[in-house]
């Protein structure tokens, strides 16, 4: 039978019948991060694991770090870091992905966080990481050849310095991840500002 006939006579209901995967995300954005790696290429084609904490909030990067080998007791120790201080947030968003291990697991409960796993090969689940990994490469690392591991932190830094003062973003109506005011006519006129040798700009109000 086909999809069309079925949807043709079956009764739709006129809201969902629990909240949404999106109805969770959007109420628990303030004690939710989420965690995810992308991989670099360097130009002698090593490939580098790089491990982004993302929190939701304010679409703040609250940590991240590169290695060449991952496995779960390197990742756990990543959330330490990201958290000190009982800082951890309630929820940790993350996919399925095997580097997420019985050490990892244990150091996450043990610091009070519970894990939401996504769905199998469902990254919108994780629209917020994905979305600023997909950031990272159009913004930084498409543009550039990196060459070995310092090299690709130097790259990350620079652009989350970027990313976190002058990145606007609708969700946050238009303001940074770090909150700034806005630049009024009378405090000079618009200048252009590079950073990082040009590789991306942004534009302030300086006075002549």
């Amino acid at each position: 039978m086909a999809k069309s006939t079925v949807e043709r006579y079956r009764v739709r209901r006129s809201k969902p019948p629990s909240p949404n995967w999106r109805t969770f995300l959007a109420t628990h954005a303030k004690d939710l991060v989420s965690l995810d790696f992308f991989t670099v290429a360097t130009v002698r084609f090593e490939i580098l694991y790089v491990l982004v904490v993302l929190a939701h909030d304010r679409r703040r990067v609250r940590h991240f770090n590169i290695t060449a080998h991952p496995t779960a007791a390197w990742t756990a120790q990543q959330v330490v870091e990201a958290f000190p201080w009982e800082t951890a947030p309630r929820y940790l968003l993350r996919d399925r992905d095997d580097v997420y291990g019985a050490a990892f697991r244990r150091r996450v409960a043990a610091l009070g966080i519970e894990e939401v796993l996504s769905a199998p090969r469902s990254p919108w689940q994780s629209p917020y990481v994905e979305r600023m990994i997909g950031s990272i490469r159009r913004e930084c690392l498409d543009n550039v050849v990196v060459l070995h591991e310092r090299h690709l932190r130097r790259l990350l830094t620079a652009y989350f310095e970027h990313y976190h003062r002058w990145r606007c973003h609708q969700g946050l109506a238009m303001d940074c991840p770090k909150p700034r005011p806005i630049q009024s006519a009378e405090q000079g006129s618009v200048l252009e500002v590079a950073e990082s040798g040009g590789l991306y700009r942004h534009y302030e109000r300086w006075a002549a």
